[in-house]
């Protein structure tokens, strides 16, 4: 901020001799992202559509801004080239002080009309973004008296969407890129290429959209139990759609205009089901059944995935591409007699070396087309590539640790910047990825903790959400689960920590979602929000509180919960399964002894289970109850059958168990995992309760 102090000092403080300032509340401005610098005044200022503005920019920047500014809500005249006839006037800074392009200063006068000023356009942009929403809340004709001070607090502000799983039109994509821009949303990643299909036309392997980017199925879920089969454009029934390349460039060109830099990710090595589905050649020579990594030995991988970044960078200016990199399975390469080959040849030490080796190979390619590289976090495997930027979406220490070791880092960490997980309570809510991200959560994410170190935090550029869509088939679902999520992500990569305030923002977030309801987005309903599960802020006092237990199956050191006082602690799991009370048992059943202390009368035992398929984890087949005296001889009490099918989706929370009349000191609880499940996934539970 204090770069731009110079450019407010500069503009001159010609309010603060007319006017006395005071402070601002965070309930008198609905703003978002908040200012990092506000001063209100008395009197107010109008607008109408026969203001002029003066616009100080020139070129191909100055018609692209008119473009975008003689379609914007703010409904603004004509253009004057004489400042002084100006009711708007935007102004670049003659300062030599290197200033953010971003930043900007607002004042708002009722005798000197509206300023905004920036050593760059994308400062103007954003000060008549600010102005912009000063107008929804005030109207146009009583602005406030005021003067904002503004600059971002990270560089890359993102939102990723994902339309390989579903393909949305670019209609969508320009209503979300408009959406970004008035909140100052800066990067967004397109994930254009998956196993659900490729999205982008290719024009040296036509064969890509041809054949890769139409399935058989429009659900993921009944997709994948048709057997995951690809079809054509003719085939009938067949789903899916692509990019044609004067598409790619309509998008990218709409959002320069609105000073958003579109990041392409191609997807490599792993993620290449569409692509091994057309090219079979480029799979391993033991792949198996339906490959999925692209072979690192083949020398025509290299080739074909060249070829196709050639085309990638002629549509896209950006100064980053993304490559993927996440999840490659890995175990085709150790039987493979090519990947084996470049691993002696490369004197490569593992399938992680090699993957290594594949990534600094691409980071080449791009330096030498002078862009940089950026891929998820799986990349530091095996080795990261010199200049490489990793994107951490594993949770935060993986981006942490790159920025300590001098790599740039943008944080997208699973557990708040994922938004395909539900928002709000799952039975209220449309079909989601297993866990829980209400707004709240993702507001409260700190991406450059304290402890980060000054060189560390120059390298952490920004943090980003994303939307993957395997579930999410519609434009109406999309936006609902993007909205106003993504305005935390703006936010908090925006505004200050230290000027965040959740309840003033939440205020403003549900205004803003108003707002775009009535512009015909379809953002999630705060009105309506339920919230976290009631149970997960009670400690649950019962006949088994604070009692040993005895595990005669281990749980998982994934998901230990509170360890061996688990399931006694009184601590009730919420909507999500990593929250840290939902202890969890990977291929095996729940088995344990609870020691009461001392025989008394019994009249209930019970426990909840949770399955989400998206999840891999499921309630058990069965539940046997036993009691005894000597912890030697047990006598059954019940056995409870499931009768939910584990293909069925959703989330799903159900307690088994018994109640009736007994004398126990000692209770086992047995729950079975249901071996016919070819999934092998988790059993989770909270707490055993006994009354």
């Amino acid at each position: 901020m204090n770069r731009l102090r110079s450019l407010f000092l500069h503009a001159g403080l010609f309010l603060l001799g007319i006017c006395v300032s005071r402070t601002v509340s965070g309930a008198e401005l609905q703003l978002v992202p908040y200012p990092n610098s506000v001063q209100l005044f008395p009197g107010s200022c109008a607008l109408t559509d026969e203001s002029a503005v003066y616009l100080d920019l020139q070129g191909h920047e100055r018609t692209l801004f008119l473009r975008w500014l003689g379609t914007s809500p703010l409904k603004l005249g004509r253009c004057t080239d004489t400042p002084e006839r100006a009711v708007v006037k935007l102004l670049l800074s003659d300062s030599e002080s290197e200033l953010d392009p971003e930043a900007y200063v607002l004042r708002i006068s009722h005798d000197e009309g509206i300023r905004i000023e920036a050593s760059a356009g994308a400062g103007l942009f954003y000060g008549l973004q600010t102005l912009m929403q000063l107008t929804e809340q005030y109207g146009r004709d009583r602005l406030p008296c005021l003067a904002i001070e503004d600059a971002p607090y990270l560089r890359h502000r993102g939102l990723m969407i994902d339309v390989s799983r579903h393909y949305f039109p670019k209609e969508f994509l320009f209503r979300q890129l408009d959406v970004m821009a008035h909140y100052k949303l800066n990067r967004f990643h397109w994930h254009l290429v998956d196993g659900a299909g490729w999205r982008i036309e290719i024009r040296h392997y036509p064969q890509l959209t041809q054949q890769a980017a139409w399935r058989t199925d429009e659900s993921i879920v009944a997709w994948e139990d048709h057997g995951l089969k690809y079809a054509t454009a003719q085939t009938p029934g067949a789903y899916g759609g692509y990019y044609t390349q004067e598409e790619v460039r309509e998008v990218v060109a709409y959002a320069a205009e609105r000073y958003i830099t579109v990041i392409p990710e191609i997807e490599m090595p792993g993620h290449s089901e569409e692509v091994l589905a057309v090219f079979p050649e480029l799979s391993c020579t033991d792949a198996g059944d339906r490959p999925v990594d692209l072979c690192i030995g083949n020398p025509a991988t290299l080739v074909f995935l060249e070829n196709v970044l050639n085309e990638v960078l002629e549509l896209f200016p950006s100064p980053y591409i993304h490559i993927g990199g996440d999840e490659a399975a890995k175990t085709a390469w150790e039987h493979c007699d090519r990947c084996r080959k470049r691993m002696e040849e490369e004197e490569l030490a593992s399938v992680e070396e090699l993957q290594s080796w594949l990534i600094r190979q691409m980071e080449r390619f791009l330096h030498a087309h002078g862009r940089r590289l950026v891929g998820w976090d799986e990349i530091m495997q095996g080795g990261l590539s010199p200049d490489a930027t990793v994107m951490s979406w594993r949770g935060p220490q993986y981006g942490l640790q790159a920025a300590a070791t001098g790599h740039d880092a943008i944080l997208s960490p699973i557990q708040y910047c994922y938004f395909n997980f539900y928002q709000d309570a799952p039975e209220t809510h449309v079909l989601s990825w297993a866990g829980y991200t209400p707004l709240k959560k993702v507001y409260d994410f700190n991406p450059i903790p304290d402890t980060l170190s000054v060189k560390a935090r120059g390298h952490m550029l920004g943090l980003q959400a994303n939307l993957w869509t395997e579930y999410i088939p519609t434009e109406q679902q999309a936006e609902s689960m993007l909205w106003p999520r993504g305005l935390a992500i703006a936010e908090t990569g925006w505004t200050r920590p230290e000027e965040k305030s959740y309840a003033r923002f939440r205020a403003c977030a549900s205004e803003a979602a108003s707002r775009l309801r009535h512009r015909g987005l379809h953002p999630f309903d705060l009105e309506r929000e339920v919230g976290e599960r009631v149970e997960y802020g009670d400690t649950l006092r019962h006949l088994a509180s604070g009692c040993p237990v005895r595990y005669l199956q281990s749980y998982t050191e994934e998901y230990p919960a509170g360890g061996d006082t688990a399931l006694t602690d009184g601590l009730q799991g919420g909507w999500s399964y990593e929250d840290g009370r939902w202890q969890g048992f990977i291929g095996n059943d729940m088995d344990v002894v609870i020691d009461l202390g001392a025989e008394q009368p019994v009249r209930e035992i019970g426990a909840n289970f949770i399955q989400d398929r998206f999840g891999w984890f499921w309630l058990p087949c069965r539940v046997e109850i036993s009691v005894s005296s000597d912890n030697e001889h047990f006598t059954p009490l019940t056995v409870v059958e499931n009768d939910l099918p584990f293909v069925r989706t959703g989330f799903h929370l159900r307690r088994f168990g018994w109640e009736g009349t007994a004398e126990a000191r000692y209770i086992r609880y047995v729950a079975r995992y249901d071996a016919a499940n070819p999934k092998k996934g988790f059993l989770f539970t909270d707490e055993i309760v006994v009354r």
